[in-house]
């Protein structure tokens, strides 16, 4: 993909983060995308998950992230995920998944931190990888149990499903980006009826 909405570092051989959802732990949910279609892994090694901490002002010093950090990250995204996927079905989200995350936050939350251009978050010392994937457990608890869960939304488009907080004024928004998925939407459209025109 090469739309202007697919942001941050891009290391050899990686594909670029996407960085345009406005929520921390739903942009985290994005390093996997299209889970439906063709998946696109963006933290294949615990060098990208550093790079994607980095690309999100979470501070974690000098501290690389291990092979274990790694395995919590893709734990914890996923459980993001299915929870957020729950929230916007209506359904009853797992109790394991919300264990995961509500452990993560009890051990792990960073302090903020008052800068010259605004806001960010360090972990406590010799735990900062952890306290980093802390932060974004504490954005996904506040937001999928907080008083704006009824807006969480996935993706209509049914490779993606990607989770977003739709905050239209008619709760009308369909896609996680309209500058990705709702392209897609809009090709596959123009495409419809030039394909069922050719094969006439």
């Amino acid at each position: 993909m090469t739309d202007s909405a697919v942001q941050g570092t891009t290391a050899a051989n990686h594909p670029p983060f996407r960085l345009d959802n406005e929520r921390l732990a739903f942009r985290f949910t994005a390093t996997l995308s299209d889970r439906h279609g063709t998946p696109v892994e963006r933290l294949p090694d615990p060098g990208r998950l550093d790079d994607w901490l980095a690309a999100n002002d979470i501070v974690v010093g000098s501290e690389h992230a291990t092979a274990a950090d790694l395995d919590l990250a893709h734990r914890l995204r996923e459980a993001i995920h299915r929870i957020g996927t729950a929230t916007a079905r209506e359904e009853a989200a797992s109790e394991a998944d919300r264990e995961l995350l509500n452990r993560l936050l009890r051990e792990e939350l960073p302090l903020p931190e008052l800068t010259e251009t605004g806001l960010r978050w360090r972990p406590i010392a010799g735990h900062h990888v952890r306290g980093a994937l802390g932060r974004v457990a504490h954005d996904a608890v506040t937001l999928l149990g907080g008083p704006h869960r009824d807006r969480v939304k996935a993706c209509e488009n049914p490779e993606c499903r990607g989770l977003y907080l739709d905050t239209s004024q008619g709760r009308n928004r369909r896609w996680c980006s309209m500058n990705i998925c709702g392209n897609r939407a809009k090709k596959a459209r123009f495409r419809g009826p030039r394909a069922a025109t050719g094969n006439g």
